[in-house]
């Protein structure tokens, strides 16, 4: 069959499902887009509110790392479309990329709502036909897709194959209900559970440090756990700690609470000095300050991080040079519950690996791809959330293609 005249339906309108829709109809194919919800990109636009992270400056495999058990078989796919053509791309629609000085890569209008225009107007003229309001149900007996448009009338497709980029299960008032997953494992999908990912986790801090430190930057520490030691920021929230150094620990952490019930978090709140360095300077201090003074004039420490050592270590710290450095150096903090799935910015678990073939599509419903986050696979913010959902929405696109 000629790519012209192929029929290709796309069922979710997020970065995977509108990435798939556009290299599938720059090749000529006849594609549909299908979404529940009165606008598309809603996700994609939540996220451009804290500055639209597309993607990562770091040496490609440091980059396929960060993805953890998943790098495998993500690598080839990252490969092919990797942050060099994220980069290239959006800048194709207009939208100028800089690199932060974290190496994140950022549009320079800092914002997702130009890149959307844009796109969507791209996809207009490639005839991509974009239906919204059209709930996904499954198929009827005659293998058909069948959708419950907004007035309850029921719409029916049978196109040449189906790609899914439904989401995955966070931040459900934005479309990612994961409620797909129950129909592709009625169809015989192997399903991993979802999971918090990229989540807070809660503390029980004092009611005094609650209510003076939320919303308040930890900047420039380093925290650790098992071995796992991460440079960063994180922030202090009402009920426990957040952030994007958190984060990347977080999937460890998750599984710590669910395997032994506790999990303490270290942070190092003075990473750029060493213990012995710091143990020197405390010495060297004049005597008869108070501990306060002390923290702030010799180890540099904010109001925020003083009263974090006393929530880690109690009220009354040491005094030995020594051992009020090692408390500096490794605050413990004792964790809660991650944060629900409904807060978290995203989801583990989904469509297992072995549930699809080299060219995502489904083993069990064949001529049905899935890309995204649908997919069994997580990893920490910082561009490398984009760019597995679009290199992934890339390579079913073009197995489709090949086929």
């Amino acid at each position: 069959m000629s790519t012209s005249s192929k029929t290709i339906a796309v069922i979710g309108g997020g970065p995977a499902g509108l990435i798939a829709a556009e290299t599938l109809s720059a090749a000529g194919a006849r594609v549909t887009v299908y979404d529940r919800m009165p606008t598309l990109g809603r996700k994609f636009l939540m996220a451009g509110r804290g500055g639209l992270n597309l993607t990562h400056s770091e040496d490609l495999p440091a980059f396929v790392g960060r993805y953890g058990e998943a790098a495998g078989w993500l690598a080839p796919m990252i490969e092919a479309f990797g942050p060099s053509d994220l980069i290239a791309w959006a800048e194709g629609l207009g939208q100028e990329t800089f690199v932060g000085s974290s190496g994140r890569v950022f549009p320079k209008a800092l914002k997702a709502s130009p890149l959307l225009r844009a796109w969507l107007a791209r996809l207009a003229d490639q005839g991509v036909d974009l239906r919204l309001r059209r709930e996904w149900q499954g198929w009827n007996e005659a293998g058909e897709l069948v959708f419950a448009a907004q007035d309850g009338a029921i719409e029916t497709a049978a196109p040449d194959a189906t790609i899914l980029g439904l989401g995955g299960a966070s931040w459900p008032r934005l479309g990612s209900t994961g409620a797909w997953a129950a129909m592709l494992a009625g169809k015989g999908v192997a399903m991993a559970p979802f999971r918090s990912a990229n989540s807070g986790f809660d503390v029980a801090w004092s009611q005094m440090f609650a209510e003076r430190f939320a919303g308040a930057p930890l900047k420039n520490i380093a925290l650790s756990f098992k071995g796992r030691t991460v440079r960063g920021e994180a922030m202090v929230a009402a009920y426990g700690i957040e952030g994007g150094a958190v984060y990347a620990l977080s999937a460890d952490l998750r599984e710590a609470l669910a395997d032994q019930g506790a999990a303490t978090l270290e942070i190092d709140l003075t990473p750029d000095l060493s213990r012995a360095k710091l143990t020197d300077r405390l010495h060297r201090a004049p005597g008869g300050q108070s501990t306060t003074n002390l923290l702030r004039k010799a180890a540099g420490l904010s109001p925020l991080e003083i009263n974090l050592l006393r929530e880690a270590h109690g009220v009354e710290l040491p005094r030995e040079p020594g051992a009020l450095a090692r408390a500096i150096k490794a605050a413990p903090l004792r964790l809660g519950a991650m944060r629900p799935l409904d807060r978290a910015i995203s989801s583990a678990g989904g469509v297992e690996q072995a549930a699809v073939d080299e060219n995502l599509m489904l083993r069990a419903v064949p001529g049905v791809h899935v890309a995204g986050e649908m997919l069994d696979w997580e990893a920490p913010t910082g561009g490398y959330l984009l760019q597995a959902c679009f290199a992934t929405g890339v390579h079913a696109a073009r197995a489709i293609l090949r086929a």
